[in-house]
């Protein structure tokens, strides 16, 4: 019987449980899938306790990445029954089988592993836009990037690395600041035993960074500010310790400062990127150049472990899901 879990209402991970589902077949131009892994990601937990709208009364099913094996296809859609796919779309990610639209899934590679994929789209396609549409880098640029341990920051040292940039990176502790090393970065700064600010500009000799990429929110807007060059720019896409209330306007006016504040929906609901923007990430795993840490795994059943986890930052690089 196919199932998923669910949130019964907002808040804590003690609303999750388990439900029975129908699978219906799939209409034209959708596929039914038999989910192998699913990845786990900070808006995940934004639904689960109602900081991002709910988009039903109850017993919401959230998860925005996954990857399986096709078992039947709607009219008109050019995917094969027994095709390995993955997608990455808002919620519905935490069951065993589900349907979803075809455009929306990518096939992957031989090369590239179902629990790879799962843990790869969401946070590989956020990197991808973040560094060549949010703020297009360019080689010898220095830049910081937030979360430099977490799934996006590892994909984003690898990246950035790889394009020539100078990234530094923060990270909380000393085992995830020799994660993000490893993954790249040139420098990488322990916030819980340093001023981030303070660190960055003496790393910089006082230059500051052309951008900062940051998913931490209320915690590091005002002083990713403070280490910004003129015309530098803050892309902040999360806000992993809360929204950034206390930020204004104004607050750029200390250097012509440029704030933007992008989503990874937006990007794939143009007509052709998805399928761009997949084909550059799996041809940069496939050539070595970006390795992905799988961190830690847990049965689905099991996902109210997996975000406290999550939240209590203890988890390492990505987290797949097992249904």
């Amino acid at each position: 019987m196919a199932y998923a879990i669910a949130i019964s209402t907002p808040g804590g991970t003690e609303h999750f449980h388990r439900i029975e589902i129908e699978v219906p077949p799939p209409g034209p131009g959708e596929i039914t899938l038999r989910q192998t892994a699913i990845g786990l990601n900070f808006i995940d937990v934004y639904f689960r306790t109602g900081l991002y709208p709910w988009p039903v009364a109850r017993d919401l099913i959230t998860g925005a990445e996954g990857a399986g094996v096709i078992e039947a296809v709607g009219a008109g859609v050019d995917l094969r029954v027994d095709q390995r796919v993955a997608y990455t779309v808002p919620n519905g990610a935490y069951a065993s089988h589900r349907v979803i639209n075809a455009a929306q899934a990518v096939v992957i590679p031989d090369e590239i592993s179902d629990d790879i994929a799962a843990a790869v789209m969401l946070k590989g396609l956020t990197v991808h836009y973040l560094i060549h549409h949010s703020y297009p880098v360019t080689a010898g640029e220095t830049v910081l990037f937030h979360a430099a341990a977490g799934g996006v920051g590892q994909i984003a040292g690898q990246w950035l690395k790889a394009l020539g940039v100078r990234a530094i990176g923060t990270a909380g502790g000393a085992a995830k600041c020799a994660q993000a090393r490893a993954a790249g970065y040139d420098a990488v700064i322990d916030y819980s035993a340093e001023d981030f600010a303070t660190e960055v500009m003496r790393l910089t000799e006082g230059a500051g960074v052309a951008a900062v990429y940051d998913s931490v929110g209320a915690d590091t807007v005002l002083k990713s500010l403070e280490v910004l060059k003129r015309f530098g720019t803050l892309v902040s896409f999360g806000q992993s310790s809360g929204p950034a209330s206390d930020f204004k306007i104004t607050d750029l006016a200390r250097g012509s400062l440029r704030l933007t504040r992008p989503t990874l929906f937006h990007h794939t609901a143009e007509p052709g990127w998805l399928q761009r923007a997949s084909r550059d990430l799996f041809g940069m795993i496939a050539a070595g150049k970006i390795r992905i840490e799988i961190g830690q795994s847990f049965a689905l059943e099991d996902v109210a472990e997996a975000h406290r986890a999550l939240e209590g930052r203890k988890t390492l690089g990505s987290t797949i899901l097992l249904p």
